[in-house]
C-alpha cells in the first residue's frame, strides 16, 4: 500500500492513536513519511522498532518502543545501543523474553542501563509457544522489576503466524 492508501484506511477506522510497526519500519523510508502524516492528522503515533535503526530518525512526537532482542532470538548482534542514549522519557523499551537465559540477559540490560528511570516503560513479554506467561510473571514479581508485564496481543486475537496485523 503507498502511504496515502494507509493514511486513508486508518482514516476509516476513526481512531487517534496508530502504531507503525511490522519488520523494521525504520528501514522503510515511507514508515518515517507516514508517521509524519500521522502527526500532521493530530494523532497518537508509536513506531516499534528492533533496534538495529537510528531511533532519531523519527520525527519528534512519535513514541518509540525500541525492541532489544534477547539472546535467543538469534538476532541480538544487530542491536544498536547507541540507541538507548536516544530514548526519551515518553519513549519505552521491549524485551520479548524465550526463557530464563534471556529473562537474567534482560534484567541485566535493564539494570546496567538504568532504563526503568530513562524511559517511560520497560515492558516484558513472553514470547508466545515458548515461556508461560504465568512463568515469566512470577520471576518478575520475585525480583520485583519495574516492568509492564504484556502479551503478545496479536499472537492471542489473529494467531501466531497471521502476518500483516
Amino acid at each position: 500500500m503507498t502511504v496515502d492508501e494507509v493514511v486513508a484506511q486508518v482514516r476509516k477506522y476513526g481512531c487517534s492513536l496508530v502504531e507503525v510497526t511490522g519488520g523494521e519500519p525504520l528501514m522503510q523510508e515511507e514508515s518515517i513519511t507516514l508517521a509524519e502524516r500521522f502527526l500532521d492528522m493530530e494523532m497518537t503515533v508509536l513506531c516499534e522498532t528492533n533496534g538495529t535503526q537510528d531511533i532519531d530518525r523519527l520525527p519528534g512526537g512519535v513514541i518509540r518502543i525500541m525492541d532489544l532482542k534477547c539472546p535467543g532470538s538469534g538476532a541480538n548482534d544487530a542491536i544498536d545501543w547507541q540507541n538507548i542514549d536516544r530514548l526519551g522519557p515518553g519513549d519505552e523499551v521491549k524485551f520479548a523474553i524465550a526463557d530464563r537465559r534471556d529473562y537474567e540477559w534482560s534484567r541485566e540490560v535493564m539494570s546496567r542501563y538504568g532504563l526503568s528511570g530513562r524511559c517511560n516503560a520497560v515492558l516484558f513479554s513472553p514470547v508466545a509457544e515458548r515461556l508461560e506467561p504465568r512463568q515469566l510473571a512470577e520471576w518478575i514479581l520475585e525480583d520485583r522489576l519495574d516492568v509492564r508485564f504484556q502479551l503478545q496481543l496479536h499472537k492471542i486475537v489473529w494467531g501466531p503466524d497471521t502476518r500483516g496485523v
